[in-house]
C-alpha cells in the first residue's frame, strides 16, 4: 500500500493525433487542435421552444417583439432601445403590412427575410459574447423561421447570464384611483 499515492495518469492524447505528434505538441501549446478546454461553447440555459418558462417574455415578445428586441440591442450595447425598437418596428410590422396590401399577400415573406438579416448579427454578438453554440441552427435560420422564439430566447439568455445588469421588463406600478361618490348639494 505504500505505492498507492504515486499513481500519475498518462497524457491527454485528443482523438484527431497520433502519439508522436502529441508528443511534439506538448512543447509547443500554439499548436491548432490543442485547445483548452473552456473554450468550446457551451448550451444556451433554454432551448427555442422554452417561451412558456417565462411568460412576462414571452407576453411582450409576441405582443411587441420590438420592444423586447430592442432591450436586448440595448444590453448588448449595439444600439439604443428606441433606435433598435423602432428599426424592428419598421421592417417587422410597417414593412409586412405594406407588403401585404400593395401586393395582395405576394410578398409577405420579404418582411421576415429582412428582420431575420437584421436580428441575426445581434444573435451573433451574443454567441461571441457568453461563447454560446449556434443551435438549433445557423443564426440567420433561426431568426428567418423562428423570429420571435429566438428573441425571447436570447432574452432569457441575458437575464440567466448577466449580474444584475440586465435589462429588467419592469413597468411602473399602477395604483387605482380613490373611490368617488356623488353627494347632494344641501343648496338643493
Amino acid at each position: 500500500m505504500t505505492g498507492q499515492g504515486s499513481y500519475v495518469p498518462p497524457p491527454y492524447i485528443p482523438l484527431n493525433q497520433s502519439e508522436p505528434e502529441a508528443d511534439g505538441a506538448s512543447a509547443d501549446d500554439s499548436h491548432p487542435s490543442h485547445r483548452p478546454i473552456g473554450r468550446d461553447p457551451t448550451q444556451w440555459s433554454s432551448g427555442i421552444c422554452a417561451c412558456f418558462d417565462d411568460m412576462q417574455s414571452c407576453c411582450i415578445g409576441t405582443i411587441c417583439p420590438c420592444f423586447l428586441f430592442g432591450k436586448n440591442a440595448e444590453f448588448l450595447g449595439s444600439g439604443t432601445l428606441a433606435g433598435s425598437c423602432m428599426t424592428h418596428f419598421i421592417l417587422f410590422g410597417l414593412v409586412n403590412c405594406l407588403c401585404c396590401l400593395f401586393t395582395g399577400g405576394i410578398l409577405s415573406g420579404l418582411p421576415g427575410a429582412m428582420i431575420a438579416c437584421y436580428a441575426c448579427g445581434y444573435r451573433k454578438a451574443l454567441r461571441a459574447k457568453y461563447n454560446l453554440q449556434e443551435a438549433p441552427c445557423g443564426d440567420l435560420t433561426t431568426h428567418l423561421f423562428c423570429h420571435l422564439c429566438a428573441i425571447c430566447q436570447e432574452y432569457r439568455e441575458i437575464r440567466e447570464r448577466s449580474d444584475g445588469s440586465t435589462p429588467v421588463l419592469k413597468f411602473p406600478p399602477v395604483t387605482a384611483p380613490p373611490v368617488q361618490t356623488m353627494e347632494l348639494d344641501p343648496q338643493d
